[in-house]
Parts: C-alpha cells; structure tokens; sequence
C-alpha cells in the first residue's frame, strides 16, 4: 500500500500508543486516519520488546487511575476486536529491603486501596513465604496485588491494527518520517521516505523517538531513550505455575514465568542515553549474578534468548498528553518504561481530546508538555 497524498489524521509509531489511538478514532467515526510505522512490522520497538507486564501498583493516583481505566479495556480486549491477548493475572510482588521503600509503599497502598484498588501488604515473613524458592533473608515487607499480571504485547497492537483496518484506517509499515511542513503554527504536511502526505492533524506516538518526531515539528519534547535488556532461560521445572511476577524493589531486578522458564531484567542505573539497542553482555552478566542470588534455580538453567529495547524517559517518569504549542501536533509518549499497559485508554484519551477538545475518560490535563516549563511535574517512584 502506497503512502496517501492526503489524511484527516497521520499517527506516527505503529507501536500499542499509536495502533490504539488509530483504532480509537476511527471507533468515534473519524474518516481518513493513517498510522505511519517505519519498522517493517508493527509493534517491533518499544511495545515488542517490553516484559509485558500490567499492573495496578504505582505510587501516584493518575497512574493508578489510567491503570483502572486500562486493565478493564485489555480484559475485555478479545471480545471488542476478536484478539486473543493472553492475559495472565500472575500478581506483581514487590520486595522492600530497604526501609525507605517499604514507607512510601505503604504511602501508596493506602492510596490505592483508597481508589478501590486491592493491593496486601505482605509482612517479611509472608514474602520468604510466598517465595520458598528465592533468597530474601533482607526483605522487610512486600506489596502484592493479585490482580496484576502479564499480557502480549504483539497480540495487542495486532488487534488494535486489525480492528482498525476493518474500520478504514491505512495502516502502513516501512514509512518512515522524515520531515514535517508547519506554516503559520500550523501543521501542514508530513514528509516521508515515501512522499509528502498533507494534513492537519499528526499524533505523535514515536515512543524513544518522540523527541526526534517533535524536533521535526519544531517542539521540543523532553523524552530521552535508554536501553533496558531483558533475558530468557531453558525450562525450570521447580518454578511453580502460580510464580508471580516478582520485582527486587531496591535492585531494580525482576522476575517472572515465560513459557517453561523465566524472564529476568534489571535496569542499569549508569545507561547513558541513546538509541542502542545491541545487548550489553558485561551488564548481563551483573544482572545474571544479581538474579542467581535471589534466584538460586537460575544457576541450572541455560540462555533461551536475550534482547534490548528503549525506555522513552521523562524528567518525572509521566507521560506527556494531548496539545502542544503547534497547532495540530499532539502527543502521547513518554511513558518511561510502563506505557505498555496504559496504551488503550491513552488511544481512548488522544481521541477524545482530538475530536472533543478535551479529555472525557480521564482528566490527564495535568500530565501536559507545559509542565516542565511551568513547574508541575509529578514524579512517579515506582518505575523499575
């Protein structure tokens, strides 16, 4: 399919932000939308790459409440676009070592709990308890919701693609944007490895490449990339069906079930910005001892497979929503490495402040890009 001269509306990034706010707007009836994908499959970067996890534990309450509005949407997924997405509620488990952690999680289950949101506190005891196979002699408390889990994420922006395909949108891959006409503050065409599209309207969804996409609107954006890397292993049978989704709060190290054998990651606190996405061996193996000391089972098992992808990073670890200071640029990006789990209500939100001219669902208003110039940011501490 070739690029149109023309659209309503152009979204660039074919990841779950861009895929569900195409699917979104044609849903409300919005004619002659195009989501513009460089990679040659959609759902390959950020979202393809991420651990897929969903949860409804954050420390701030608009992060709480977008995962209140977008947990329902994926259990619901299946029957609103015929996709099966595999939602696994296995529980997110987060262990406290430290006794700075363990206060402000308290903090943020009392604010949970008082959104409706059934997170326990897990005395230490009840932590070594529920994970007789790992090491956590130091833990001091842990912080378990059961119903947090693990989704696919290639099913999600497939089925978000899919539907709306079925509803008239050009979803196109192997287009990459190159430039971006503005005139008079206002967009006038997107340029592209392709051709120029003319229209008025572009979301922008680039995730790590939001900042880049904006530089070509003229809008400075604040999101920066930085490599995360994930790992596989060969089957450990001794891991039990109901492991959940375990995160070493203090380590920024997880774990959790793939297939027969786990998935582990650790975030690299010293990972400068940028957009390399080759695995980092000597730092896999700092996360490989790191999780064999908690993880003891892991010693037995062998590499299934490793890869890196990119956080899109903001200075307060929110995303940035709707208007910018060009007319008809919009954004929805910067979800510093939880997007993955909030993409259908973002897709619902970015429709709706498109065609309403403002946020129905959701107030998420303050989570503009004006904030970080006027003040307002709002740091989320629970990013691992």
């Amino acid at each position: 399919m070739t690029v149109p001269k023309t659209a309503d509306v152009v979204v660039i990034g074919g990841g779950v932000m861009g895929a569900s706010t195409a699917y979104h707007l044609a849903l409300r009836g919005q004619k002659n939308v195009v989501l513009l994908e460089k990679g040659e499959f959609f759902g390959q970067e950020a979202t393809g790459k991420c651990a897929g996890g969903v949860r409804y534990q954050f420390s701030t309450e608009i992060n709480v409440r977008l995962s209140l509005q977008s947990l329902p949407m994926l259990e619901r997924f299946k029957d609103e676009t015929g996709q099966e997405i595999n939602f696994r509620k296995c529980g997110y488990l987060f262990v406290l070592t430290k006794p700075e952690d363990v206060k402000t999680f308290r903090h943020s289950l009392e604010m949970q709990q008082n959104l409706g949101v059934q997170t326990q506190w897990l005395s230490a005891q009840e932590v070594q308890q529920r994970l007789p196979l790992m090491h956590f002699e130091d833990a001091l408390a842990g912080s378990y919701n059961p119903q947090d889990g693990l989704v696919d994420p290639n099913s999600v922006v497939m089925g978000y693609v899919g539907a709306a395909q079925r509803l008239g949108v050009q979803c196109l891959t192997s287009v990459e944007v190159t430039g971006i006409c503005t005139a008079a503050g206002k967009i006038q065409s997107v340029e592209t490895n392709q051709g120029s599209l003319s229209t008025r309207v572009v979301v922008d969804a680039a995730g790590p490449w939001a900042g880049v996409v904006g530089e070509m609107a003229g809008v400075q954006v604040p999101i920066v990339p930085v490599r995360r890397q994930i790992m596989t292993t060969t089957p450990l049978p001794e891991v039990p069906q109901d492991f959940p989704f375990v995160l070493d709060f203090a380590q920024s190290l997880y774990f959790h079930r793939e297939g027969d054998g786990i998935l582990t990651g650790m975030s690299n606190n010293n990972e400068k910005p940028g957009f390399d996405q080759s695995v980092d061996e000597a730092f896999e193996m700092v996360n490989l001892e790191a999780a064999i000391a908690r993880l003891p089972c892991l010693e037995k098992a062998g590499l299934l497979s490793h890869w890196a992808g990119l956080y899109e990073v903001t200075p307060d670890a929110h995303p940035i929503y709707g208007r910018t200071p060009l007319d008809g640029f919009y954004l929805v990006a910067g979800f510093s490495g939880h997007g993955f789990m909030h993409g259908p209500i973002s897709g619902k939100l970015m429709t709706e402040v498109i065609l309403d001219g403002k946020f129905q669902s959701l107030d998420v208003s303050m989570l503009d890009l004006a904030r970080f110039q006027e003040g307002r940011q709002i740091r989320e501490y629970n990013v691992v």
